[in-house]
């Protein structure tokens, strides 16, 4: 064969590797749209139609929770949260909180105590560290609602007006604002 003959096979050859180009680039701005670091997702409980992802579970604390993503990279699994609201100036305590929690899990469950966590709203990611401090006082925090479960009067637990008026159980409270 000469290269007359040769040229329309390396012509599609080379239509073909310029597609394969297109999709990476598709795929990763795709990805990074979505806030999900690099790495492989191993667990997603985020809209997904398959079969729900089984419930991380600390039996020591009493904690269960399911992260929106847990993503390995490398030698580290990275819970994600994802909120649909846009981000405020700086993450809500809950939701640091939430993620904190989800943290623990995956230090319970994996064995690896995950650097970082990430919040994902609608417009930011904040990266939130797993730090020795976070995770008291998460546990802290489970210490608190433990220890008010059963009892009959809690008080609120906020000065939030927005909250408040959102709140399902607004109409049988007696601390509404």
């Amino acid at each position: 064969m000469n290269w007359v003959t040769e040229l329309p096979l390396l012509a599609v050859s080379f239509f073909v590797f310029l597609i394969g180009l297109l999709l990476i680039g598709i795929s990763q701005l795709l990805r990074r749209s979505s806030g999900l670091p690099g790495g492989q997702i191993i667990y997603s409980d985020h809209g997904t139609r398959e079969k729900p992802e089984k419930a991380l579970y600390d039996a020591l604390l009493g904690l269960t929770g399911k992260p929106d993503y847990l993503v390995r990279k490398r030698d580290q699994v990275i819970p994600m949260e994802v909120k649909s609201m846009w981000a405020p100036f700086s993450p809500y305590d809950s939701h640091v909180l939430q993620l904190g929690a989800y943290c623990i899990l995956v230090q319970k469950k994996y064995k690896i105590k995950p650097p970082y966590g990430l919040l994902r709203y609608r417009n930011r990611t904040f990266k939130i560290p797993f730090t020795d401090e976070l995770e008291e006082e998460v546990i802290s925090k489970i210490d608190i609602i433990r220890n008010l479960k059963g009892k009959d009067m809690v008080p609120r637990s906020h000065d939030q007006p927005n909250r408040c008026a959102r709140c399902g159980y607004r109409h049988i409270c007696d601390e509404r604002i």
